[in-house]
């Protein structure tokens, strides 16, 4: 486990099974709360990204034709060492990505040790699925005959998986775990930010008894490691997550070698509230922008479309939310909202605040930098109201605990206002009629609607329309995502 230990603060490179010394050093990751250094990551090379491939290559043949059962032992391994360590595990999350206690322990290692256990079962899917005979008459393609058939899930090969910041043990748990239980081998390429956690998975798997080169984890400051991840050859399809900027430019090179993509993109979720909505409701699940990662989370309802009988009430509501909300320190108790993830982000959200303003936005609650807070890359949980459609702030991800509020109508509008945008990840309802809320979310262009929620059901597929992304995860179709269908047919 060379390399993976508390007490060591230069992490190693895992490739082909081996903890590997990075060609170009070390850089540092930041605490966001306290802007020291947590710890060292290693900065890869482009050669050792493609070594790291070659290893994934060369140990595919042995691991896709593994049983599936001993696949399933070694992903429910993982997860009991993932849950024996959960605390060490949870303290490293919360300081590299700012999260705090509570998410860190119940939402970061909890849902990525859960997700191994669930793609143990998962390994253990049918891969077949009998199709109805077909009787044929004779002809070109031969003698007259009952035709049978079967589809096949076969696995892709080397999956590139690029993960997110803002949860370092679900989101790469959420790839890694249903491709390996598929058969797939996977190079890991972790966000830059907050990479620390993901060697640790990288180890628990070690442990766990996955053999050398199923498993490969590389790291780097810049973009090098995560290009050389992308356009090696060696690489079959990539699973991404992040913007929907880069995203689009690794759509690109991947389309240069067909290579199979499951990108999940950027958003900006509509949350349509309706005259009749339960306010307080509607409240508690828009205010999850301003408190859940601090708002660095794609499926945030940050968009608030709401029919002007009750716009008044829900400004007074969300403001009143917002100022109760205990900004600071994630490590300490009672913290709802930490900072986000670094200096350059705040600056970013922060900038975008000023640009609402400028735009003609009010600024309801927060627009400041939180008082008392001088280290720590922290943002005021903030309302904008009196916005049109029209507005960048209402148009383009913030990704920080910003909520914009347009008023309208009708339905109608309502529909064509959270319709009108680049993004289609999650949208939301809040209706006391069910049925009014379902026949609008029918007509919402996301990939997922919550109505009366912002809960989500685990076994439903995930994943955008529009340049919110291509595929769909989760649950089964996870599995589905990262195989290859294969029809075999014969004669009966």
């Amino acid at each position: 486990m060379s390399g993976t230990s508390d007490d060591d603060p230069k992490r190693r490179l895992f490739i082909g099974g081996r903890w590997t010394e990075p060609d170009h050093g070390h850089y540092e990751v930041i605490d966001p709360a306290t802007e020291e250094v947590v710890g060292l990551a290693p900065e890869a090379s482009r050669e050792q990204v493609h070594a790291a491939a070659a290893a994934a290559r060369e140990a595919f043949t042995t691991w896709s034709r593994t049983r599936p059962e001993e696949r399933a032992a070694i992903l429910d391994r993982a997860a009991d060492l993932m849950r024996r360590d959960l605390v060490a595990s949870a303290d490293l999350a919360r300081a590299e990505s700012g999260a705090t206690t509570a998410t860190a322990r119940g939402m970061q290692v909890a849902v990525g040790a859960a997700r191994f256990r669930r793609y143990a079962r998962g390994a253990l899917e049918p891969v077949e699925e009998p199709i109805a005979p077909q009787i044929n008459e004779a002809g070109p393609m031969g003698r007259a005959g009952v035709f049978g058939a079967l589809a096949v899930r076969r696995p892709v090969g080397v999956v590139t998986c690029i993960t997110s910041y803002n949860n370092p043990w679900a989101n790469p748990a959420g790839k890694i775990a249903p491709a390996l239980a598929m058969g797939n081998t996977v190079v890991v390429k972790p966000a830059p930010q907050d990479p620390l956690s993901v060697y640790r998975m990288a180890g628990a798997l070690q442990e766990a008894g996955v053999p050398a080169g199923v498993v490969n984890v590389v790291t780097g400051s810049g973009p090098e490691a995560g290009e050389a991840a992308v356009d090696c050859e060696d690489v079959d399809m990539v699973s991404f997550t992040g913007s929907t900027a880069v995203g689009q430019r690794i759509g690109e090179v991947c389309g240069r070698g067909m290579k199979r993509q499951l990108m999940e993109l950027g958003g900006k979720g509509a949350a349509i509230v309706l005259d009749d909505a339960d306010l307080d409701s509607a409240v508690a699940g828009i205010g999850t922008t301003f408190s859940f990662y601090s708002g660095q989370i794609c499926t945030a309802p940050t968009r608030v479309l709401v029919q002007r009988g009750v716009h008044d009430a829900l400004i007074g509501k969300l403001a009143a939310y917002a100022g109760h909300l205990k900004v600071g320190d994630p490590a300490a108790k009672g913290t709802v909202v930490g900072p986000v993830i670094s200096a350059a982000h705040r600056d970013r959200v922060e900038a975008y605040v000023e640009l609402g303003r400028k735009e003609g936005a009010r600024v309801v609650t927060g627009g400041a930098h939180p008082a008392g807070l001088d280290r720590g890359f922290y943002v005021a949980p903030t309302l904008l109201a009196d916005c049109t459609n029209d507005m960048r702030v209402v148009r383009e991800e913030i990704f920080g605990p910003v909520v914009v509020v347009v008023p309208f109508d009708d339905e109608e509008e309502g529909i064509a206002l959270a319709n009108d945008s680049d993004y289609g990840l999650i949208d939301y309802v809040w209706s006391g009629d069910v049925a009014r809320a379902f026949r609008i979310a029918r007509q919402l262009c996301a990939g997922g609607v919550g109505v009366n929620t912002v809960g989500r059901n685990m076994e439903a597929p995930f994943g955008g329309f529009k340049k919110s992304g291509v595929g769909r995860d989760v649950g089964s179709y996870a599995l589905h995502a990262y195989g290859e269908l294969q029809s075999i047919v014969w004669p009966g």
